[in-house]
């Protein structure tokens, strides 16, 4: 053999080497967001479960806040539903951002009923809600977290090639906030 065709050969082993890497840091970094996204599920799903304990101890207390208690109901029904869907993650974040908001309007009930707050269920629950919730902001930092390695490694020149060729989509990221909660309070005097 001559040297250019030992020099094609060798130019056409270390392109198939550098794509077999790439591809496999691709399904490694994809991988990785897939099993951050597993887990902020599994806490939504708590979190979902959490939601009628907590709404059948209030309704002892305070019967007459139907509107506000429908309302979590409601909220928790349509996360579920986007939960056991095949959702995208925007429809699972508007979902979910319905059920962080009425869960701050229980938490104003209790601000209202002395009586349920100092019931013992009750703040077991909103204990274990609480810690849920961290669990859910730690998953959802995760998962962008992995979302973002994910992101920054099928964008780069050259694996972008190889991204676009072998399906490697963009992910989203699961962002909880609403632009309300975003923008600044006014306060005058």
């Amino acid at each position: 053999m001559d040297a250019a065709t030992i020099t094609l050969i060798a130019i056409v082993v270390l392109l198939v080497l550098w794509t077999g890497l790439s591809y496999n840091r691709l399904v490694r970094k994809a991988t990785q967001a897939d099993s951050a996204w597993a887990n902020i599920d599994t806490n939504l799903r708590r979190r979902a479960d959490l939601i009628p304990n907590l709404v059948e101890t209030v309704k002892g207390y305070a019967s007459h806040e139907q509107e506000t208690l429908t309302q979590v109901t409601e909220a928790r029904t349509k996360a579920r539903a986007a939960q056991d869907g095949a959702s995208s993650t925007s429809e699972r974040v508007a979902a979910e951002q319905e059920v962080s908001q009425a869960l701050v309007n229980i938490n104003a009930l209790s601000e209202a009923y002395p009586e349920l707050k100092a019931d013992q269920n009750f703040r077991q629950l909103q204990d274990e809600l609480a810690n849920t919730e961290n669990k859910v902001a730690y998953s959802r930092q995760a998962y962008n977290d992995a979302v973002r390695r994910y992101e920054n490694a099928r964008r780069r020149f050259p694996t972008v090639l190889i991204a676009s060729r072998f399906g490697f989509g963009e992910r989203e990221y699961f962002d909880e906030v609403t632009d309300e909660q975003r923008q600044a309070p006014d306060v005058s005097f």
